[in-house]
């Protein structure tokens, strides 16, 4: 695969059953934020959102296409661009699905809170925390995210309010102090996994307000199972952290100081 030439940014959108809603997602990435690059990551759509991919990089030289055949989740795929967005010398990794529910209008916002003084190893698009909204989601799906990011904030000990949300903007640098091939979660589990592991780092993590849609075309890959995994892992290292010690965060210049979890 030949990767972008290294903007500053590069927003990494997963693909799988995505051809009803990929353009509109690349069009608006770029509406907001046309010095961007974009990778797709296509994990062998049957429905052919990675024909329509290339079609769209043969176009356009800030986008270009990651096709995998194993269909091994999102987290392993957000991996995968990661890998390649870090190899291309990209600076800002950005993480935004591709059907619409994610504003691409929070962009310049999540990539200003970045730049500031206390910057943050990564800024998360939150749906909860005050100016955040949630729109059309059934009752139900409500309270599934809600209550699984209170039990994982209070299980955890950290004070993100948006754990589980797949809108994220990292530095380069925070991305390169993790072990990524340690990270073998998936789904709500690798977003909270990550969480934990920018924390642990020594990273700060900010949010930045959003207001969340959900999807309107295409078919949600949410299931129990990915649901049950978050809250089982979420489990154990919440055991795990409980009884360790007060982790490091980093000061501007990059040093470390000691500071509690969150």
């Amino acid at each position: 695969m030949t990767s972008p030439a290294p903007a500053r940014a590069v927003v990494i959108i997963p693909t799988f059953d995505e051809i009803e809603n990929l353009e509109n997602a690349v069009a608006a990435v770029f509406a907001a934020a046309p010095d961007a690059a974009i990778i797709v990551v296509d994990d062998d759509s049957p429905d052919g959102t990675g024909a329509l991919a290339d079609r769209i990089a043969a176009a356009d030289p800030r986008v270009s296409v990651l096709h995998r055949t194993e269909r091994a989740g999102l987290g392993q795929a957000y991996l995968a661009g990661f890998r390649t967005a870090l190899a291309a010398g990209h600076e800002v990794l950005v993480e935004m699905d591709s059907d619409g529910s994610h504003p691409a209008t929070a962009l310049p916002a999540m990539l200003a809170r970045l730049d500031e003084a206390d910057r943050p190893g990564l800024v998360i698009g939150s749906r909860w925390i005050p100016g955040g909204e949630v729109v059309d989601w059934p009752a139900s799906r409500r309270l599934l995210s809600e209550t699984a990011n209170t039990y994982a904030r209070i299980a955890l000990r950290i004070r993100v309010r948006d754990s589980t949300a797949g809108f994220r903007a990292y530095r380069a640098e925070t991305l390169r102090a993790i072990p990524l091939d340690d990270v073998q979660s998936h789904g709500y589990c690798f977003q909270i996994d990550m969480t934990l592991r920018t924390l642990d780092a020594g990273f700060g993590i900010a949010e930045v307000p959003i207001t969340f849609r959900d999807r309107l075309l295409g078919q949600s890959k949410m299931s129990t199972g990915i649901v049950a995994e978050a809250m089982l892992r979420v489990t154990q290292w919440g055991f795990g952290r409980w009884f360790r010690p007060r982790s490091l965060s980093r000061t501007s210049n990059g040093s470390p100081r000691e500071r509690s979890v969150g």
